[in-house]
């Protein structure tokens, strides 16, 4: 059990502990497993570095970002940052070629287009991370599934047991179509979001209903008490 004042330490560390975090100045408050982050970096990678880091913390229900990314020492116009958005896509074994297209503005990069499968999706979005200039990334690519036939349920639940920080009898699948929900609990909002990245690589899922609640006992500090 954890009290808020311990949420927030707990998440503090974990940032700090971060190789590339040291000496970002990032601002945590929580509330009730809602952990709000504020701050400045010079980069977009680092505000994923923090986003992440808050998430893998046990207790974290939900992540409130309001990061902003300041490139004050290294400026690209939005066409320079076009260009090597599109080579990185273009160099990527994962991400198919000309499938995905690319706008920038004021160094926020947006991607569209189709591709098969969510791992597909994922790689795109990665390759454009960590490249120098971006502002932040909105991923828009849908998927078109190249899988004929139904999705297999027991599939999905195989590859959930098979991870090791899930536990698979605590999370309920169901298939509609094309469609994976999940429902059910979890202790952290990192495994919430594996659960549904796991269920996203099925083959043939086009959808996932991520359903799953975190749950996880916070302390209560009877305020009276406190001299």
């Amino acid at each position: 059990m954890k009290t808020n004042e311990e949420l927030q330490r707990d998440v503090q560390n974990a940032i700090q502990f971060e190789p590339l975090m040291h000496a970002a100045e990032i601002g945590v408050m929580v509330k009730d497993g809602i952990v709000t982050l504020t701050g400045n970096v010079d980069r977009y990678y680092k505000k994923i570095e923090v986003e992440n880091a808050t998430k893998n913390v046990a207790g974290v229900k939900a992540v409130v970002e309001n990061i902003t990314v300041i490139n004050n020492d290294f400026v690209k116009d939005d066409n320079e940052i076009a260009v090597e958005v599109v080579y990185a896509l273009d160099s990527n074994w994962s991400v198919p070629k000309d499938k995905v297209k690319v706008k920038v503005e004021r160094g926020w990069v947006t991607l569209d287009g189709e591709l098969s499968c969510n791992y597909e999706r994922d790689a795109a979005k990665s390759a454009v991370n960590y490249l120098m200039g971006v502002k932040g990334v909105t991923c828009n690519i849908k998927i078109k599934s190249q899988v004929p036939d139904g999705i297999e349920k027991k599939h999905v639940e195989n590859a959930l047991a098979r991870h090791w920080s899930i536990n698979a009898k605590d999370i309920t699948v169901t298939v509609l179509g094309a469609m994976v929900t999940l429902t059910g609990d979890v202790t952290s909002l990192y495994q919430k979001e594996e659960a549904g990245r796991i269920a996203w690589n099925t083959p043939g899922v086009l959808s996932v209903n991520n359903r799953l609640v975190v749950e996880y006992d916070y302390a209560f500090v009877d305020q009276s008490k406190i001299i």
